[in-house]
């Protein structure tokens, strides 16, 4: 990849040029051998939107491992207050659905309505204590979905770094192939993810059906966007290869869609030159 003037480069095998005047944390590893094939303030925490709902779905995946839920219980979502934006359930006719339906709409399409019943379900301190053990770092899910947040709401939906979430779905994809495994479950709802619009759209997959890719890789991933924020974690597996990514961007965007673009086409080049290492 060509030099441009004034972009950084990422550190470790993968060439990439990241743009200047945003905020970045990067890492891609492979699961294989746990070779770092990307590097870039790892450890650094950014906002990162939806990509926080991960810690929702481990905490009620813990609980359905232990017992303690099922997944055929009913939750209603006139429990909570309602939120629009992304997802499906508040385009539903019914109030009610199975406790594994509602992780499959968060998994899926994001879905702030049922985020937020199961944060009323699971406890948003327990959600955050499981995030603590999972993400050392500083990683969380710290707040409920708010339309609007005000002076005394968190400013965050959520935060994260990199190092954190390469190693979560590292840990998740070690597990996927135990039966009622966190792993197992999470990269179940996670799957259909319909979000193909960041370091995914390098592979040019069908974002309303890839779970099963028979052209390509496994994507299994979480996005995150929001003002100023796009964020794209998950795995990569090629059968033989797995690959663990994490790609969080911010930036100032006043007005609402400055440097959109080019934040998007950053994301894009950086699956792209993952896709050309993985071959």
């Amino acid at each position: 990849m060509t030099a441009r003037c004034g972009w950084r480069r990422a550190e470790v095998r993968l060439n990439l040029e990241l743009l200047p005047g945003v905020d970045w944390s990067i890492a891609i590893v492979d699961l294989g051998s746990g070779e770092v094939l990307a590097s870039h303030e790892p450890d650094r925490l950014l906002s990162t939107a939806s990509v926080g709902k991960v810690f929702a779905l481990i905490e009620l995946a813990e609980r359905l491992r232990d017992g303690s839920l099922i997944a055929d219980q009913p939750l209603d979502r006139r429990t909570v207050s309602p939120v629009a934006d992304s997802g499906l359930w508040q385009h539903l006719a019914t109030d009610v659905l199975p406790l594994g339906d509602v992780a499959t709409l968060v998994g899926a399409v994001s879905d702030n309505l049922a985020t937020n019943v199961l944060i009323d379900l699971l406890g948003q301190d327990s959600i955050r204590a499981r995030a603590a053990q999972w993400a050392p770092r500083g990683s969380d899910l710290v707040d409920i979905v708010r339309g609007l947040r005000g002076p005394d709401d968190p400013p965050h939906l959520s935060l994260g770094c990199a190092a954190d979430h390469v190693e979560i779905f590292g840990r998740l994809w070690r597990e996927r192939t135990v039966a009622g495994s966190t792993g197992e479950r999470v990269l179940g709802w996670l799957a259909p993810g319909m979000d193909l619009s960041m370091v995914a759209s390098a592979w040019h997959q069908d974002p309303l059906s890839h779970a099963e890719e028979y052209a390509g890789p496994i994507i299994t991933h979480k996005t995150g966007t929001n003002l100023g924020v796009r964020a794209d974690v998950g795995v990569v597996d090629s059968g033989g290869r797995a690959t663990a990514y994490a790609v969080l961007a911010n930036w100032s965007e006043e007005p609402m869609g400055h440097r959109r673009d080019d934040v998007m086409g950053a994301l894009r080049r950086i699956g792209d030159a993952l896709r050309t290492s993985l071959g």
